[in-house]
């Protein structure tokens, strides 16, 4: 499986040996809702082998399609799903994510590769990750608006206090007690004993260094996403003191995280993110109105691909779920539109991101009630 990290427009394979298929389906997290998705994946399937068939021939399809067959006859995948599912195939390429959020289905084969439902999610302001803290041990989430998942910890990353310390570890008896699960589980926490109170305190932020560092550079980092921590006030100060992570927020989830369900969890994080995520917004919109009387933003298509091809664009905005058949021509930036049903044609809104995106600029999805224009697109230059 393929994470979602803030450098995915960058790492996401734009160019690659054709044909690049695309399949996108929304995907269900429970019974009985979660039969359906098999059914609708090997329908998606399908369409691309068809897809394919206007082209090539089967012996040149089946190494193609072979690895998608194969998912669909894995049950422990189709059983531990999450909101939606994405996945890009080429020659020597399968490439598998889960999205925690639905996407609209659909089943491309381009040239290139249909990136812009995975663009809206690594671009979306509403992302975040939660850090479990306690004097033990942790857990890190990831999640959205409107969902929250445990994701495993990258390795190095240390999961409890013994595996940060070890032998360093000062505290001479510990006991193991639990509280009621995120979801269900229950995650270890250690308390001193032994009138230790020192070394107890000691032992905790060094434990918190190890955290704050290791998160940092394996998770922060790579996904550009902002860390809010859930704790208790005394562990949250503790933390605070010894944390160098910039992506750190000031706003606390003031409670142990196994003491509420993951739901809740959710809801707590979503509070703090809300204002920062409609005032991202908001700046963005303003920079574009702004940048109008001065000649430095544009709504018509044919004018933002020609700026695209010849970098002059910093910002593109991108209407979310919206999508124009068509082809850029990367070279001189002319548009022509097509339908989406030819195999050399992909959505011209997901070409002008990736070209804005090869040349430095910034993509940002953005939804439809908060998009300044109507053409689906709207550009801030940078000249």
């Amino acid at each position: 499986m393929t994470p979602l990290t803030d450098e995915l427009p960058t790492e996401l394979p734009i160019s690659h040996d054709s044909p690049c298929l695309s399949l996108y389906q929304p995907t269900h997290r429970h019974f009985p809702d979660n039969q359906q998705d098999v059914i609708r994946f090997k329908n998606l399937v399908k369409e691309l082998e068809q897809s394919l068939g206007k082209k090539y021939s089967r012996r040149e399809i089946r190494p193609l399609i072979e690895p998608f067959q194969d998912l669909g006859r894995t049950h422990e995948f189709w059983n531990h799903t999450q909101d939606g599912l994405a996945i890009l195939a080429a020659p020597d390429l399968f490439r598998i994510y889960k999205l925690q959020r639905p996407v609209a289905e659909l089943a491309i084969v381009a040239d290139s590769f249909h990136t812009k439902p995975l663009l809206r999610i690594t671009q979306s302001a509403d992302r975040y990750q939660v850090l479990g803290l306690s004097r033990g041990a942790i857990k890190l989430f990831e999640g959205n608006r409107s969902a929250l998942d445990e994701i495993d910890l990258a390795p190095g990353v240390p999961q409890t206090i013994t595996d940060a310390l070890g032998d360093e570890l000062t505290e001479p008896h510990q006991t193991v007690s639990s509280y009621g699960g995120v979801g269900g589980s229950a995650g270890p926490m250690r308390h001193g004993q032994g009138g230790k109170k020192d070394e107890v305190d000691n032992d905790t932020e060094r434990f918190f260094r190890a955290v704050d560092r290791s998160i940092l550079e394996r998770h922060s980092r790579p996904s550009g996403l902002p860390l809010i921590v859930a704790a208790l006030p005394e562990h949250q100060s503790v933390f605070e003191k010894v944390s160098n992570n910039p992506f750190l927020l000031p706003e606390r989830i003031n409670i142990h995280p196994d003491a509420v369900s993951i739901d809740q969890l959710r809801e707590l994080a979503w509070n703090a993110v809300e204002p920062r995520y409609h005032a991202r917004l908001t700046q963005i919109v303003e920079e574009y109105e702004q940048a109008k009387p001065k000649g430095l933003s544009c709504d018509e298509l044919a004018g933002i691909s020609s700026a695209a091809v010849f970098g002059r664009v910093k910002t593109l905005l991108v209407e979310a779920d919206r999508e124009i058949p068509g082809h850029l021509d990367s070279a001189t930036g002319h548009i022509q539109f097509a339908n989406l049903s030819d195999p050399h044609v992909d959505d011209l809104l997901d070409d002008l991101s990736e070209k804005v995106l090869e040349k430095g600029g910034q993509v940002v999805v953005v939804p439809a009630e908060r998009m300044p224009t109507k053409e689906g697109a709207g550009a801030i230059y940078r000249y």
